[in-house]
């Protein structure tokens, strides 16, 4: 580190001794030292900010200010045999053009540098394993979601993460909302990618394109995801089911939350704290921490007590799983009102259905 920054002082050094002796622009000798050092500065800084760019970066600025340099050429000349020579019109415009064209060129060309596989190039990129299938277009619905943030952290969720722009503007439009509770979630949402973006594993990547003749955001996110060979992220239903007929790939948050529920096998016996009562008669409804839907017979009475309960079907569907059980007072434990889901009191099963007494006394707290 202290020999690059040796380095880069004798470089402003020669540069400001370089502009004293030539004094540029007929500017006195002290002046265009001045002047050296400054221009030494920016570019040491401009140095520093290219270092953390990536090569995919560098390499895609380079080819589009080539592009933009190439264009304004052929349209220069096109000036040049349309304008009057003796005028400022056409200089000027022929410079206008190649600062332009050359601008655009360098920032659409940093902007899909990203996209580009080194792969194919060979050579020193033959060793580039980047496919466009690591690419993952996120949307807003599983941004405002939240745990999309919880998967990045644990690390499951690699390569790039791409959020369109039309996604953010989408975004905003919530969080300024006059609904307060829109509003919120739209905060969230920015609260989320701005937790994702300080995670130092992850890559992402802000994207300018748009298809203006497409009004619908969710048809914007299949052909963003059909150019770049991208899957779309969400736990929207609908998107997920539109997607998959375009044939783009999608990653469904909520169908990897119901596989990484825990399995329930009919005849098992579980502890549940009965919160509300069913539709049935002498039903009770009961949710696990994971949000799972307990349906049980027998347990209407049982309403704010926590009890035990023998499985006895589970049902699988679209919106998530369904578990039926049903409580048998003379068979299975009651717990004390006061016991809810989170402190409950261990019990061991001789095995599923297996009489238990009844609790008799809660736990003293310090005892």
């Amino acid at each position: 580190m202290l020999d690059l920054l040796i380095v880069r002082a004798f470089f402003i050094l020669v540069l400001s001794c370089v502009a004293y002796a030539l004094r540029p622009f007929s500017l006195p000798p002290w002046p265009s030292a001045l002047a050296g050092v400054a221009t030494g500065i920016a570019i040491v800084v401009f140095e520093i900010r290219l270092r953390e760019v990536s090569l995919r970066r560098l390499i895609g600025a380079a080819a589009g200010s080539v592009l933009g340099i190439l264009g304004a050429y052929l349209m220069s000349l096109v000036i040049a045999g349309a304008l009057p020579k003796d005028t400022g019109t056409a200089p000027f415009l022929q410079i206008l053009l190649l600062l332009l064209m050359t601008y655009v060129g360098l920032v659409l060309g940093a902007n899909k540098g990203d996209m580009l596989n080194l792969a194919a190039f060979g050579g020193l990129f033959g060793g580039e394993k980047t496919s466009t299938q690591t690419f993952k277009i996120l949307d807003t619905s599983v941004i405002i979601d939240g745990r999309i943030a919880d998967i990045a952290e644990t690390g499951f969720l690699d390569g790039i993460l791409v959020i369109p722009q039309f996604v953010l503007r989408e975004l905003q439009l919530v969080a300024d909302s006059g609904d307060s509770i829109k509003r919120n979630r739209g905060r969230r949402g920015l609260d989320v990618l701005q937790r994702i973006q300080k995670m130092p594993a992850l890559n992402i990547q802000i994207l300018e394109d748009d298809f203006p003749q497409i009004r619908d955001v969710d048809m914007k996110l299949i052909e963003l995801a059909k150019v770049y060979s991208c899957k779309i992220v969400t736990n929207d239903f609908n998107l997920n089911k539109v997607a998959q007929l375009h044939g783009v790939e999608v990653l469904n948050i909520n169908e990897l939350a119901n596989a990484l529920k825990p399995v329930v096998l009919p005849g098992e016996t579980m502890h549940v704290f009965i919160l509300k009562e069913g539709k049935e008669h002498n039903q009770g409804v009961a949710y696990l921490d994971d949000g799972t839907m307990v349906v049980v017979d027998n347990a209407r009475r049982m309403i704010s007590r926590t009890i035990e309960v023998a499985v006895t079907s589970v049902l699988q569907t679209t919106a998530g799983k369904m578990i039926f059980g049903r409580f048998d007072d003379k068979v299975h434990a009651v717990y004390d009102g006061r016991h809810g889901p989170a402190d409950r009191p261990e019990k061991a099963h001789s095995g599923p259905g297996a009489p238990q007494k009844e609790s008799t006394a809660a736990p003293q707290p310090g005892a």
